[in-house]
């Protein structure tokens, strides 16, 4: 297991990496995010924990970035436990948040809980008659394939990831088009039409939050 630990206090990168010793996992370090970033983009990790108030890049930024061109599990940690502050993380699509001061068993425990969901991540998922392909970006609705631009792609596998969960347009735009993305709403409007087209008989698991955006609504009768 690899893990990057980013946080400008030496003293607290010191504790984390000692514990995960224990754990025998292979720790790389950063003092900021923008070293965070580029390490990023030569190596890949398992797991990535990593403050949020840090100089140079913070740490929402950081993620952001990383976001844009790797598929990483995040846990935030902060001295600020703000409600505000989470719902920024979970926005960009964290796993976690940790407060400090944090218990170092505790926050390994989280991080164990993080990996072991990430494992079970599957290359095919079927959701009803949905079946995505994530290995080669394949769409099919009941055995058929259906043929998807890289964007709505990226939006379905995000609006089944984030199943029966409101989403606004804001949301949408910032983790599928990043925050750089010069557009507005109807960028996702125009998406969703098309996307409800390709679903056919399944457009309507596609729901519109009035006022505020969509959600994919599945109820899983599996026990």
């Amino acid at each position: 297991m690899k893990v990057l630990v980013v946080d400008d206090e030496k003293l607290i990168r010191d504790v984390i990496k000692e514990y995960l010793a224990l754990e025998n996992y292979q720790v790389r370090e950063a003092a900021d995010g923008a070293e965070a970033v580029n390490i990023v983009k030569k190596e890949n990790f398992d797991i990535i924990i990593m403050d949020i108030m840090m100089p140079k890049m913070d740490g929402y930024s950081a993620c952001r970035e990383i976001k844009k061109f790797k598929d990483v599990p995040f846990l935030f940690l902060s001295a600020r436990g703000e409600e505000y502050d989470k719902l920024i993380g979970f926005d960009l699509g964290i796993d976690d948040y940790v407060t400090k001061p944090f218990s170092p068993k505790e926050l390994v425990a989280r991080i164990k809980a993080i990996t072991k969901r990430s494992e079970k991540k599957e290359d095919v998922f079927e959701i009803s008659g949905i079946k995505l392909d994530n290995i080669a970006h394949d769409v099919y609705i009941d055995g058929k394939e259906v043929y998807l631009t890289p964007k709505e792609y990226d939006l379905l596998k995000y609006f089944i990831d984030n199943k029966n969960v409101a989403l606004s347009r804001e949301t949408l735009l910032s983790n599928i088009w990043g925050y750089d993305f010069y557009g507005d709403d109807r960028t996702i409007d125009t998406h969703v039409k098309t996307l409800r087209k390709h679903l056919g008989k399944y457009k309507n698991l596609i729901v519109t939050v009035r006022g505020m955006g969509y959600k994919f609504t599945y109820e899983d009768n599996k026990k």
